[in-house]
């Protein structure tokens, strides 16, 4: 692998909305059980946002828990399926306002379903390396919640809130992602008239798994390196039984794969930048780690991230 000048994570945050809503929960308000739930996605719990918050709330609250002065950022990208107004103006505008960015020249929301995370990690870093931004904050935010129909079991159960963040800057190293959609795979996963979302699962389901295990075999063979040589896979969390189909088809160990699923559930564009502040808290990650970050979702979008980690 040649280290070039490219970009960096130099800071990362994540923030999941106060009210719980377990299986138990949901099972009084749809025709469903704990033990369904669990044994169909993994999923065991479910964070919901107060009526009173908006994605540019949760997503100041990812920012503030990075724990870094964020006053010289000169660019946001918003990875949001639920922004704060239909239309405009975007939530990163509305970020930048209600923190008082001042130094901020670039801001822009961008939408491509659970990928979304993936999509703005590479334009944060054409930017860079374009020299049309020094520092960018990239954004994963979602409020699912007021998207799903609690009438379908399939998908009410599936969906949650949150927000996570990574302040990218330029350095040295290895930072290279793949980006892709499905030429026929629009109308499997959308949010219809009634603002509810609609998913063919059986589709998706085999979207997801072939995507990542096409994106990470991709990934391996553009940085020249071996699976054995990734230390971590960071998915979007979806479904657990996904992310073992894809360990079990790459013949890797399943726990190659981080997952937090169980207790925050589907987060969307949230999910990946969550479950990466979860793991780099841990005493498993260690400077030099190679880390795969994929995503797929609604669009048919997918895609992956390669980069080391630095501390």
């Amino acid at each position: 692998m040649k280290e070039e000048k490219s970009i960096r994570i130099s800071a990362l945050g994540s923030y999941l909305p106060e009210k719980i809503v377990t299986n138990e929960d949901l099972s009084t308000r749809v025709d469903t059980s704990d033990e369904w739930i669990v044994s169909h996605t993994g999923i065991k719990e479910r964070r919901y946002a107060a009526k009173d918050q908006n994605v540019s709330d949760l997503a100041i609250h990812a920012i503030e828990n990075m724990g870094v002065d964020v006053s010289d950022v000169d660019a946001i990208i918003v990875a949001t399926a639920t922004p704060d107004f239909n239309g405009f103006p975007s939530t990163a505008c509305i970020i930048s306002e209600k923190m008082k960015l001042k130094n901020v020249n670039i801001a822009f929301d961008l939408t491509a379903g659970c990928t979304g995370f993936i999509y703005a990690l590479e334009t944060a870093r054409s930017l860079i390396v374009a020299k049309s931004a020094k520092k960018v904050l990239v954004i994963g935010s979602e409020i699912l919640s007021r998207v799903v129909d609690f009438s379908d079991r399939n998908t009410c159960v599936l969906f949650a809130d949150g927000a996570g963040c990574a302040l990218v800057e330029e350095g040295f190293g290895v930072f290279n992602s793949i980006l892709g959609v499905e030429k026929a795979g629009a109308d499997k996963l959308f949010i219809d008239e009634k603002s509810y979302i609609n998913m063919d699962g059986r589709s998706v389901y085999n979207f997801a798994v072939k995507s990542i295990v096409e994106t990470i075999r991709k990934l391996v063979e553009k940085n020249n390196i071996e699976l054995a040589d990734i230390d971590h896979i960071i998915s979007h969390q979806a479904n657990i039984r996904i992310l073992k189909a894809a360990a079990k088809r790459l013949k890797i160990d399943e726990k190659k794969f981080f997952s937090n699923v169980d207790k925050v559930a589907n987060t969307s564009a949230a999910s990946i930048p969550i479950a990466l502040d979860a793991l780099s808290k841990t005493e498993k990650i260690k400077d030099g780690d190679n880390i795969i970050l994929v995503g797929f979702g609604a669009g048919l979008t997918y895609g992956g991230t390669f980069f080391k980690w630095i501390k």
